[in-house]
Formats: structure tokens, sequence, C-alpha cells
């Protein structure tokens, strides 16, 4: 577009520099409207157009990018206090939610207990619903049952008697024919138990108890003052005041004595009296085994508890129909009693005689089994 000037030849004359002078002013001045043409071509104005959209552009972006982070800023400070109030929140529902989880486990457990409750309730109303009469053999088996082991066991006649008559009694309010054949049964363990020989069981255990409280009230051989047998009763004068003659007529009082025979009755009665003091210095005993006499007082205590020991265990013994033990713990009770007591004493004597009739007791009774009425009522059941 521009062309390039022409640097004029250094062999050139001066008449020709004056003429190029001109030439290059007129095209300098050829030039400027070729500029100003260039300028008005399309190309060039789209340029100016797109250079100024761009700076618009630019400048709008900037803008927009400002006003987009004062946005981010204020969202992001609100999504702060979002954040917190939800946090606040969050610890609020979980709170609620363990106190709910606390109430639903009640809830839970009442709702075991209920059901639980109700199957009782559902087992008590189908066995109310039973048969009657399954109800009253029921109860009749389980009465039965336990006096036939108390009867083994402890000999309990008496109980099993009424026993059986509770059951023949229950049965008879029924007045069904299908339990004559049970109340035969009980009739016949009934007679059984009538032939039986009575033992006075609770008899005996009293005697055995009054024993025992006697045991350390007994004298002992080694005691240091043992019991005096009793002295003689003095007539007193009432009884001469009050005396009858053989027809039982009363007969007034005697006639006064004459002094001599006051005098003679009262060294008699002195006499003797000083006779049975000086009788008691000097004691002469015979015992069989010397050990007795040596015993102290701490023996002492534990001797009468052995014996006492050795009553209970008859006591039990009793009850538990053992009698080999019985006999045994009675043979042992009355060797300690004539070897370490005082067998002179009455009240020794008293519990010598006590023993000798619980010894005399007989033990050795088979007791009949009820095992004609339990099987009886339980063929009935598995009948029905």
């Amino acid at each position: 577009m521009n062309e390039m000037p022409t640097i004029p030849e250094s062999n050139a004359t001066p008449g020709s520099a004056v003429k190029t002078a001109p030439q290059a002013a007129d095209q300098s001045a050829g030039r400027a409207p070729s500029l100003i043409e260039q300028l008005q071509k399309p190309m060039s104005i789209a340029v100016i157009v797109l250079a100024v959209l761009l700076a618009a552009q630019s400048w709008s972006t900037s803008k927009q990018i400002r006003n987009l982070r004062e946005e981010v800023a204020k969202r992001l400070q609100k999504g702060d206090v979002s954040n917190a109030e939800t946090g606040m929140l969050a610890r609020t529902v979980q709170e609620g939610t363990k106190e709910l989880q606390i109430k639903v486990g009640a809830l839970e457990n009442r709702q075991s207990e209920t059901q639980s409750q109700q199957l009782a309730l559902e087992q008590l109303y189908n066995d109310l619903s039973k048969n009657r009469d399954e109800w009253a053999l029921t109860e009749i088996e389980q009465v039965l049952s336990t006096a036939s082991q108390q009867l083994q066991l402890a000999g309990n006649v008496p109980g099993a008697l009424i026993a059986l008559q509770n059951a023949d009694r229950s049965l008879s309010r029924s007045d069904k024919p299908q339990f004559i054949t049970i109340r035969r049964a009980i009739a016949r363990d009934m007679e059984k138990l009538k032939a039986l020989p009575s033992v006075d069981s609770t008899g005996v255990a009293l005697r055995l108890d009054a024993v025992i409280a006697q045991i350390d009230a007994l004298p002992m051989l080694s005691d240091e003052t043992p019991a005096l047998p009793a002295a003689p009763e003095k007539p007193g004068k009432a009884g001469a005041r009050h005396a009858r003659d053989a027809s039982g007529k009363l007969v007034g009082p005697p006639a006064p004595e004459p002094l001599l025979h006051t005098v003679r009755e009262g060294w008699n009665t002195w006499s003797s009296d000083m006779w049975n003091d000086v009788r008691q210095l000097i004691r002469i005993r015979r015992v069989d085994t010397p050990e007795a006499l040596m015993l102290s007082p701490t023996q002492t205590y534990f001797l009468r508890e052995n014996v006492k020991l050795r009553l209970l265990n008859a006591r039990m013994a009793l009850l538990s129909r053992n009698e080999t033990a019985f006999r045994n713990d009675l043979i042992a009770t009355q060797d300690a009693l004539a070897k370490y007591f005082d067998t002179r004493a009455r009240s020794t004597q008293t519990a010598q005689a006590l023993l000798r009739q619980v010894q005399a007791s007989n033990l050795a009774i088979e007791m009949p089994t009820l095992s004609d009425s339990l099987t009886a009522v339980r063929n009935y059941k598995a009948k029905s």
C-alpha cells in the first residue's frame, strides 16, 4: 500500500534533485487520502466495534464478578448461620430421639408385661374352664399322694384317714356311678388304716420333753450337796383336835400330858435332830464308776447337754419312725443317768421311770400304702 521512497543515486544531477522534491510532496499528499479511505473500509470499522464491545464486555464482566463475590459472601454468611441453626436443631432432635427411645423401651416393657399377664389370664381361664370332675379328681389325687408320703415318712395315720374321708366326701357330692370304683378303693384303704395298732407318738414326745426339761435339775454324783431324802411329816395339833374314834364321832382334845413326858419328848426330838446333823458330816456311798465323782463343773455342764442331745435325737427318730436310732438313744440316756446321776434322788427316779415308759412303746409297725386309691383315680383319669 505505501510505497517506499526511492533514494536518488549519487551520480544524479542537481537538476534532477530539484525535480524530485516536488514529487515527494505530491506523493505524501496522495498518501493521506489513502489512510482515510482505509479507515472507512468495513474491516476497520468491525475491528473498532469489536474492540469497543470487548472493552464493554470486560467492564461488565468485572462488575458481574464483583456482584457475584458479594452475593457469594452473603450466601456463605447466611449458610454459616443456617448451619449453626441446623446444628442446634440436630442436637434438639437427638435429645428428643433419645427421650423417644426411652419412652419406646418403657412401652415395650409394659407391652411385654401386658402380654405375659394376658397369657397368664388365658392360662387361668383355660384351667378354670376345664371339666369340674377332672379338677376334683386332680385335687383328690394330690391329697392322696401327700397323705401317702406322710404315712410312709412320719406314720401319720390320722392325717391319712382324714385325707381319705375328705376324698370320699368329695366324690359323694358328684353322685356319679363312675366314681363307685374309686370309692371302693378308698374304703379298702380306710379299713387297712383303722386296723393298725395305735401309736401314741404325741404322748411319747411329751414324755421326752418332760425328761429334757428335768435334766438341768437332776442331782449328780459329783455334786457337793446331794439331795436329801424327804423328812417325815409331823402330826400337828390341829389333827389331834379333830381326831375321831372307831365309830366316826369326833373326840375332844386330849388331856394335858405330864411335865416329865413333855421333857422326854423334847429330849428325843433334839437328840434325833442332832444325830441327823452328825450323820451328814460323814457320808459313805458306794459308786461303781469312780470317774463320776471326779467331774469338773465344765464337764458336768457338757454331760447334761449331751444327755439332752440324746433325748432330742430320740424325739426326731420317733417322728421319723426310726426305731433303731430311737432305742439306741434311749439306752445311752439311761446308761448316763445310772452312771453319773444320783439314782437315789426322787427326780432321777421319776426321769428313769418316764424313760422306761417311753422305751416300752412299739414303733415297729409296717405302714400300708394308699396305692389302691391312687391307682383307681389314675386309671379313671387315663380312661377319660
